[in-house]
Order: structure tokens, then sequence, then C-alpha cells
């Protein structure tokens, strides 16, 4: 071996070393004060069978939820044809704003939930650039409307639009950046959030794009490949520590917008046993889970589960991750 291959190796094993202690070695200050939200679709709440108004306000009134990640799928706004339905979402903004509950809307082609892009059957049949332009107006029609609420706080433009995950017409990665100048040029007051995959990449692309990066946080994971839960073998710091890199080469400040607190199991919900959803979120876990948030040093993070907690309350009878989840939102009184 030469002298300059090994000078080569070393330099890159050296490289590696300090690559890996500075991700998963050490301890993330704890923020003085978690603020937590949850998130909310209409969609999810009627496929659990329940009544969604009746859910939604339940997170408000009997958790005490005062920030709100509220998906707006563009198939129930636009389901029948061109013309937006804005009614069910008009009623989620006025009950927040009684309350003074502040609201992240996830707009988008990808919304949170599967099947993730939840487009309407008349735009699946157009081409890829009428397709495009019916977003861009399905886009303004939303900000226009509630850009002046004083509950809404910013806008999440499309879901882990980086991440190729769900049912999607094709991927717009690459049309993001169109999204998010339309949404900036109708709405000067509030920020614009880009999600990415906590643990599946570095942020770059959501800070690059955003003026928040929105990241998600899961401890179980099912790898479909190989038919099994896994548990993500990741320190809290790590998640720090990328949030450092953010904010030092991006200025933009990262928040969790979508913390664990369901089952994921190898089927939908509606299909799931409940012994097998409770292998991967019970209240012990939820407990971990936060506990673990709250050591990654990032200050906000929004519950990803509210409309199972209810539906295994109302409808299963076993109200224990409801009342656990509860105790969250008391404790930030």
């Amino acid at each position: 071996m030469s002298k300059k291959t090994r000078y080569a190796l070393w330099g890159f094993a050296s490289f590696f070393l300090a690559f890996f202690l500075f991700l998963f070695v050490g301890e993330a200050p704890r923020a003085q004060r978690m603020t937590w939200g949850v998130n909310f679709s209409q969609k999810h709440a009627i496929n659990l069978g329940l009544d969604w108004k009746e859910t939604y306000l339940a997170l408000l009134d009997d958790l005490g939820a005062k920030y709100l990640k509220i998906a707006v799928h563009w198939d129930f706004i636009e389901g029948e044809g061109p013309g937006l339905f804005f009614d069910d979402v008009d009623w989620q903004v006025r009950e927040a704003e009684k309350r003074n509950a502040k609201i992240l809307f996830a707009i988008g082609m990808k919304t949170p939930r599967w099947p993730e892009c939840h487009i309407p059957q008349w735009v699946k049949e157009l081409g890829k650039k009428d397709h495009e332009i019916a977003m861009l107006a399905m886009l303004e029609g939303i900000v226009s409307r509630y850009k002046d609420s004083e509950a809404v706080w910013g806008w999440q433009v499309e879901n882990e639009p980086f991440f190729p995950f769900g049912e999607c017409a094709f991927a717009h990665g690459d049309f993001l950046k169109k999204e998010v100048n339309l949404v900036r040029s109708l709405d000067t007051r509030h920020p614009v959030v880009v999600s990415e995959s906590g643990e599946g990449s570095f942020w770059t692309g959501a800070a690059t794009h955003g003026d928040v990066v929105g990241v998600t946080l899961y401890q179980k994971a099912w790898v479909s490949q190989l038919g099994i839960s896994v548990d993500y073998p990741l320190p809290p710091v790590f998640y720090w520590r990328k949030a450092q890199f953010i904010s030092t080469f991006f200025k933009k400040n990262v928040i969790g917008v979508e913390l664990q607190a369901e089952p994921w199991g190898p089927s939908l919900l509606y299909d799931l046993s409940l012994e097998e959803q409770e292998k991967t979120m019970n209240p012990e876990l939820f407990r971990e889970n936060i506990e673990f948030a709250k050591r990654t040093g990032l200050a906000t993070f929004y519950l990803w589960g509210g409309e199972w907690w209810y539906w295994m309350k109302e409808k299963q009878g076993r109200p224990a991750m409801w009342e656990e989840v509860r105790k969250i939102f008391v404790e930030n009184l």
C-alpha cells in the first residue's frame, strides 16, 4: 500500500469517526419550556368511524390543545371538480379562533395520512402541466382565504416532499420552489414550514426551501420489506446536532411536526388488531417518546395520533392513551 493511499484511508477514517462522534455522542440541552401540539386530519377521523367535529372539539376542549397542525386534503376541498369547498375548514378555523388556538396548516398535493397524496379524481386525469396549474390554484385559494385569521401561524407546504412515499402522481420535489414562492407572495406575515424525515436526511432540502424546518421523530418503524417493526438506534443528541447544523449554516429554526404517538404496523389502523396496535404504541411507550423528545433539545413537537387516542377511548373503551396525553397538555398550562 502506498503512502498516499494510507493517508487517504487515515483521512477517511478520521472523518468518519469525527462524523460519528458529532451525531451520536453527547447530550443535548433540554428546552426550558416545551410547546406541544397535535396533528388533525378530518379524513382520518372519518375513516376511523368517528364524528370528526366531536373529535376535533375534544382535542381542543378535553385535552386542552392550543396548537394544531391541520391537514387540508385536496380531495376534500375540491373533490367534485374545479371550485373549492371550504365549509369544513372554515368551521375548524372558527373553533380554533374561539379558543385562541394556533393553526399550522399542512397544504399541497401531499398532506399527512395515507395515501399521502390526496388528489381529486378529476385532477388525476389531467396531464402533468395542468395538474400543477390546478395545484397552484388550490394553494392560492387556501392561503388567500385564511391568511388573515388570527388563528393561523404558518403554512406547511407539502408533507415530506423529498421522501418518496405514498400513492402520488409524480415526484414533485422539483415543483416545491414554485409552491413555496406562491405562498410567500400571498402571505408575508406567516412562515413557510417544509418538512423532512427526522431520521432519514440532514434536512438541507427543507432548510433550502422553508423558513422553518419541520421534522418527524419516530422510535419504532414498520419495515415492510422485512415484515418487522424496528427500533431506530438513534440517541436524542442526533436530532440536536442536526438542528444546530441547520441553525448555523441556514439560520433556520427546527421544530418537530410529527412525533410518534400512535401505532405503526403492517396495515392501516382500521385493519390492525388491538393487540398488534399496542405493540408499537401504548401509554408506557408514549411516555418514553415524550422523554426522548424532551432530550433532543427541540422545543416544539406536534403529536401524531390524536384521532387514534379518541378512537381508543370512544370506540374501544380504552381511555388510557387519551388520559396519558392529557397530562402533557395539563403540564403546559
